[in-house]
């Protein structure tokens, strides 16, 4: 039977941009962490998505996209409002108040939330693989969180804060799900971006007086954040989200504690424990098994054979 060369490709596409997106969203830890010296999280999150904006803004116009269809609109704004706008405050203000190590464990529940949301609300598939890579890699955060902990105080409230923030993550994913059947990536991540700016507006004061005194370091962090984190990050991770599901794109984010001990160790110096270390490892192993397919949707891939028989096996 005559093979299928476009097959693997439609695969490593959505792959590639799943990985552009967990780097830079690993990246956007340590800005975060430079930026948020000289700006309250409000103000920080709503300079990050006006600059998201508008970079998002300027390559609609270029592509001519158009506004999304009404269709779209609902999981768009509710995504806008739970992922860019109340996410972005509230997991700022939580990493003020707990240490690292307590913010990443805390906010990686938030891959669990999303597959259970997945299966009830958009009928997305349990695969043991899936399972199975999930439990590795929340295994490996549960060790990079508690290697971490001690390097700053903890409390109460910022518990709750990153719980809220992972709450609203895992809400603003299966949202988002949706919209991607009616518009285009760069559309529902556009004005999702623009909802949550909107939302935001009540710090603009802020914004700028922070912005008058802050150095110019931290503002060229925050500039950093919207651009690529924001306005590139979220458009892979909706390209890919469009041509997978949800539960096996919120699986994906478990590689980001392992980059991000990476990205500290080159970037700040910061030389990870033994422990530590083996945490990241764990988290880029189960994101291995989770996006795995079954030897049998591998070979229907490769020789396009019967698509509906490419659904995992396993």
């Amino acid at each position: 039977m005559k093979t299928t060369p476009t097959a693997p490709r439609h695969h490593l596409l959505p792959t590639a941009a799943a990985a552009v997106t967990v780097v830079l969203w690993a990246s956007a830890f340590v800005a975060i962490r430079s930026a948020g010296d000289s700006y309250s999280p409000g103000a920080l999150a709503l300079g990050r998505l006006l600059s998201g904006s508008l970079v998002l803004g300027l390559l609609c116009v270029v592509r001519r996209e158009g506004l999304p269809p009404r269709s779209a609109w609902r999981g768009i704004a509710i995504s806008g409002l739970l992922w860019f706008g109340f996410y972005s405050v509230v997991l700022n203000w939580g990493e003020q108040q707990v240490d690292a190590g307590t913010a990443a464990l805390v906010v990686n529940i938030g891959p669990i939330l999303i597959a259970l949301l997945g299966a009830r609300l958009l009928g997305d598939p349990m695969p043991p693989r899936l399972l199975a890579g999930m439990a590795v890699s929340f295994a490996g955060a549960v060790t990079v969180g508690l290697s971490m902990s001690g390097e700053g105080g903890s409390s109460v409230l910022g518990v709750v804060l990153c719980l809220l923030a992972a709450v609203a993550y895992a809400g603003g994913v299966v949202a988002q799900k949706p919209a991607l059947g009616q518009a285009s990536a760069l559309q529902v991540t556009t004005y999702g971006c623009l909802v949550g700016a909107v939302a935001c507006l009540p710090f603009a004061g802020q914004l700028v007086g922070e912005a008058a005194d802050a150095p110019l370091s931290a503002t060229l962090d925050m500039l950093y954040l919207g651009v690529f984190p924001l306005a590139l990050a979220f458009t892979t991770w909706a390209y890919a989200l469009a041509r997978t599901t949800a539960s096996r794109m919120g699986a994906t984010t478990y590689a980001v504690p392992a980059l991000v001990v990476l990205m500290s160790w080159l970037a700040l110096g910061e030389v990870p424990g033994t422990l530590t270390l083996a945490g990241g490892v764990l988290c880029l192993a189960g994101v291995a098994v989770s996006r795995s397919r079954a030897r049998t949707s591998r070979v229907v891939a490769a020789t396009g054979t019967r698509p509906e028989e490419a659904r995992e096996s396993a």
